[in-house]
């Protein structure tokens, strides 16, 4: 218990940057239009890609041997090329809905 406690205090400035982090996340997407979410998960979901391409960096240096690495390097490189395709299909959808229909 003393070794948690004792980790606890060495990161204490970074659990409280997260918590801040947070709250301000909270409040900022609590206070976006709703007009504006389509465009911001459209960004949030572009900036998916950088987990995408950080899981296939260790993928590529992780040891042929480490299983484990590799295997969850895979997935999250589906998991998040998954989450980009589909939220891009799903962005796509609701901006059809402010296209003009043609006669």
């Amino acid at each position: 218990m003393e070794h948690i406690l004792e980790k606890i205090a060495q990161h204490q400035d970074y659990i409280y940057i997260v918590v801040l982090m947070i709250f301000l996340g909270i409040e900022v997407i609590g206070r976006v239009p709703s007009v504006l979410h389509t465009p911001l998960m459209s960004g949030a979901n572009a900036i998916h890609g950088v987990v995408i391409i950080g899981a296939i960096i260790v993928m590529g240096k992780a040891d042929p041997e480490n299983y484990l690495a590799l295997v969850l390097g895979f997935l999250a490189v589906i998991l998040g090329t998954l989450n980009v395709v589909g939220g891009f299909v799903v962005t796509d959808r609701m901006l059809e809905m402010f296209r003009h229909k043609q006669k």
